[in-house]
């Protein structure tokens, strides 16, 4: 039940709003007294405050300063009369959600705090994701709800601080390379460059000029000297991405660096030192390419010294509605209304497989950003191509639940909603209220468990 402070000196229109909002659920705390309010707003916590400007001593302006200026600014509706339109936009400037005019039409002003409300909880949720996202598994812009993500960001706060070679497993998609920024970021190399090169998108020759650098005159176009990224990247990281395609001629003279510590450029005659950690990543296991051939074994052996696996978005759901936040506050404009997500796009987003992983869905959410509608996410906001999964997604999710009992027609939403609910309660029943024990059964984080809840 949401939380409104109401405040107006005409005794008339205090009681009319009161009871009206009171009949609508709200839990209401009128106020005739601006000095009562400031109080108020010191001491309890509001979900919404409803203020007519025009009051003394204490004005609506002040009342929505302090508002403003709590830690956890609380969203302001202004009511005002007819005639002080002006006002009412400077309470907009001064941060107000929006202003009612008296006398108020009943639809109008309850449709008002309904948008204020949602405003409020789209807040409050994105300060609560962004605190999960800057808690101790949040490093390099990776996001780690899930047990799995916990344990890899564990992983890289181990092995960053040693020179061991790493190899970094994961489909496409999945944060390959944000895994190596984190790692070179924890290093005691972490001053030094970080260069990456994706061995998958050049050709033979291309790729051992790009890592070991050429000679003037060493092929036709080579028309000056060029420096190899590995010896650019002394002193720090080079992070060779897909390293599974590199030619097997190319790879015999990776194998030379990693050996010897040093690079001959294409063309030339010297050896040059060089000091570059190596970090490799694949999206193919490399001993599937050893057995067809393609790949060298004593490479691999030289690559793989410290293995890390990232697992599929599709296998990690818990991480999904936290990197959507995350996805979000990156793509909205900086103090701007963040929009919510309808419970039927949460559910498909949950549960789609995302074959693309985090790079499929951060493609979804600008394109969900740009066809939203009234500030919400949508299922039909989503690309088609996930859109149009959402009727397996909710015929599998009814399927789960017991055919047996009949249901008043209701919305979808709340009908899952309620469902949900049930399904929490029997499990943390059984559990005798274990949290921890009822997030492990469940297969969710404890912050996860936490917010449903509160949902």
């Amino acid at each position: 039940m949401s939380r409104i402070l109401l405040v107006d000196d005409e005794p008339s229109i205090l009681s009319v709003l009161s009871t009206l909002l009171k009949t609508e659920g709200y839990d209401v705390e009128p106020v005739n007294d601006g000095e009562k309010a400031k109080e108020l707003l010191a001491s309890d916590d509001f979900d919404l405050l409803l203020s007519d400007i025009r009051m003394a001593p204490v004005n609506g302006l002040e009342l929505l300063k302090i508002a403003r200026g709590k830690k956890h600014p609380l969203t302001t509706i202004m009511l005002t009369a007819y005639g002080s339109v002006e006002t009412a936009i400077d309470a907009l400037k001064l941060g107000a959600f929006d202003f009612v005019t008296k006398p108020f039409k009943v639809d109008e002003l309850l449709i008002t705090i309904q948008r204020a409300l949602e405003f409020s909880n789209a807040l409050s949720e994105n300060a609560s994701l962004k605190e999960q996202l800057d808690s101790r598994y949040h490093i390099e812009n990776i996001i780690a709800e899930s047990a799995e993500m916990q344990d890899t960001c564990e992983m890289i706060k181990k092995v960053a601080p040693s020179e061991t070679t790493i190899l970094i497993y994961g489909e496409s998609g999945t944060g390959k390379e944000l895994v190596a920024k984190a790692i070179h970021s924890y290093s005691k190399r972490s001053k030094g460059n970080f260069l990456a090169v994706n061995c998958a998108a050049l050709p033979e020759a291309l790729l051992e000029s790009e890592m070991f650098g050429h000679v003037k005159g060493s092929f036709t176009g080579a028309s000056s000297n060029k420096t190899g990224l590995f010896e650019a990247a002394n002193s720090g990281t080079i992070f060779l991405d897909e390293v599974g395609s590199i030619p097997l001629a190319v790879q015999g003279k990776l194998l030379r660096v990693l050996q010897e510590k040093e690079i001959r450029a294409v063309g030339s005659n010297k050896t040059i030192k060089v000091d570059a950690r190596v970090l490799a990543a694949t999206n193919v296991p490399l001993e599937q390419l050893i057995q067809e051939g393609t790949f060298r074994e004593d490479l691999y052996y030289r690559l793989s010294v410290i293995p890390i696996n990232i697992k599929p978005l599709r296998e990690r759901p818990d991480d999904i509605l936290p990197l959507v936040m995350h996805f979000i506050q990156q793509d909205i404009p900086q103090n701007s209304e963040p929009p919510s997500l309808s419970p039927e796009a949460k559910l498909l987003l949950e549960t789609y497989s995302w074959p693309g992983n985090i790079r499929e869905l951060e493609n979804a959410v600008k394109h969900a950003i740009t066809f939203a509608d009234n500030n919400q996410i949508e299922v039909n906001n989503l690309p088609a191509r996930i859109a149009t999964s959402q009727g397996n997604t909710i015929q599998s999710t009814v399927n789960n639940i017991s055919q047996t009992e009949n249901y008043a027609p209701q919305p979808l939403k709340d009908f899952l909603k309620n469902q949900e609910r049930i399904y929490l309660k029997q499990i943390l029943a059984q559990n005798d209220d274990n949290k921890e024990k009822t997030a492990a059964t469940l297969q969710v984080s404890l912050a996860t468990l936490y917010r449903k809840l509160t949902e």
